[in-house]
């Protein structure tokens, strides 16, 4: 397996030496990219040729634009005379996220290339997505619920396809994806009439079966480091006890200059918790889960990469495929508890060579991960004192369903979702209102006055 061992956020290789169409040079300017990361320079060459490609690189290291480089070469080169209605190459995302991310980066490298793009992931649009589709595209990228459901449904079929790109297949593999992978690749055109590109964190066993399977004799393709993080990430944890968190979370944050900055939490209950305190004490942050519906999630993303939200709180689901410009710390306010899951948490900072700070919190919760993730990344990670933190006291935030809406700012809900909580729904509230028919105002039950019978006449 070629390896390239480097550590350096670029090469020497530029792109202008690789005689890429003057359409995909555009896009390349564009996005004032001259010199390629290690990824770019080890597997374009061979992409490029027509191989199938199966590459390994530490997250934020630039390999969406490897693939998308090489899908543009090609469907430009065998441009048909009139566009055709089904996709000609096809991108897979485990994450509705990274998909999006995926969409923003090809219409900026591909925005003079004249291809049709289009999306498919669930939560939002199903007929404005289904519509786009049917109406004839070049490229399609989606996660593999979506996608599958629009083909299952003869929206689109696959017999047209010249390139396809699975982006972070150790990632489907987690989700439990592969069934629907192998049901997609295995309804494509013919290993010698299509190209596959495989793009992973990790080349795991269980990817290069995958590869081996499905792809054209792949070449494997590997940026080595020395470690598996990056560099760049200053690292430290903390060992705060279970009530100490939300002030060490506060108090670091008083420490830290302006900039944009992500915690992590292990559940949605505990995102909310953090985005409310810090909300009460006079900090801008916003959450993201599983539980923000996806139109209002995308806004929050936007605000947050333009700056207008300084402090994004999220799940995992945000771990991944995102690529926002100058955050500068990531706070593991819960230690991830898979070691994969903490790499490409803190690589969500000190992307493409730049310098941040991954903080982690090994509470009584979540302390016994630790040695895992060390044994990952290979080396232990240096220990901060909370004595060395002034500890402040914080305001209580209030309950979510009690909050006065802020019209989003720094909060998920609006208006329609309060009142979902403990007896907030509209049955809720009938059943314990006192305009109910059955309840009186103090909560008893009233009683039906008894019908008496009617005397006899004496």
């Amino acid at each position: 397996m070629p390896e390239n061992n480097t550590n350096k956020p670029l090469t020497d290789l530029a792109f202008s030496s690789l005689d890429l169409l003057p359409e995909v040079q555009a896009g390349l300017k564009r996005a004032k990219f001259s010199f390629c990361t290690p990824i770019q320079a080890l597997t374009l060459p061979k992409a490029l040729e027509g191989s199938d490609v199966a590459g390994q690189a530490q997250t934020g290291t630039g390999k969406t634009a490897a693939f998308l480089l090489v899908m543009f070469q090609r469907l430009l080169k065998n441009q048909p005379d009139q566009p055709g209605k089904n996709p000609r190459s096809l991108v897979l995302a485990p994450t509705r996220e990274l998909a999006l991310q995926i969409h923003k980066d090809a219409l900026l490298l591909g925005g003079d290339t004249g291809l049709r793009f289009a999306l498919a992931y669930g939560g939002v649009d199903y007929e404005k997505q289904r519509k786009v589709i049917a109406d004839g595209i070049d490229i399609l990228i989606g996660t593999p619920g979506r996608t599958i459901d629009y083909f299952k449904q003869h929206v689109f079929n696959l017999k047209s396809i010249e390139v396809m790109v699975l982006d972070e297949a150790d990632r489907m593999f987690d989700l439990g994806f592969i069934k629907d992978i192998r049901y997609v690749l295995r309804r494509l055109p013919p290993l010698g009439q299509r190209q596959c590109l495989m793009f992973s964190a990790t080349l795991s066993h269980r990817v290069l079966e995958l590869a081996y399977e499905h792809m054209n004799e792949p070449e494997l393709l590997k940026v080595e480091t020395e470690n598996v993080t990056v560099e760049t990430v200053r690292q430290s944890v903390f060992y705060p006890a279970n009530e100490e968190k939300l002030p060490l979370l506060a108090g670091l944050l008083r420490q830290f200059e302006s900039g944009r900055l992500m915690v992590f939490t292990n559940t949605r209950a505990a995102a909310d918790l953090v985005e409310r305190t810090l909300n009460a004490n006079g900090f801008h942050a916003a959450a993201i889960s599983g539980r923000v519906p996806q139109t209002k999630r995308q806004t929050l993303l936007r605000r947050f990469h333009d700056g207008e939200i300084p402090i994004l709180v999220a799940t995992d689901v945000a771990a991944r495929g995102l690529h926002i410009p100058d955050v500068s710390h990531v706070i593991n306010f819960d230690l991830p508890q898979d070691a994969p899951d903490y790499v490409h948490r803190i690589g969500r900072t000190a992307r493409l060579g730049a310098k941040g700070e991954a903080i982690s919190f090994a509470c009584e919760n979540y302390a016994f991960h630790l040695p895992e993730i060390e044994d990952y990344i290979g080396y232990p990670i240096p220990v901060s004192q909370t004595s060395d933190v002034e500890l402040p006291e914080l305001k209580k935030a209030l309950p979510a369903a009690k909050r006065p809406d802020r019209g989003g700012r720094g909060s998920h809900r609006s208006s329609k979702g309060r009142g979902r909580g403990r007896g907030g729904s509209g049955q809720g509230r009938q059943q314990a209102g006192s305009g109910s028919s059955s309840q009186t105002g103090s909560g008893k039950p009233r009683r039906r006055p008894r019908r008496r019978k009617p005397r006899s006449p004496a």
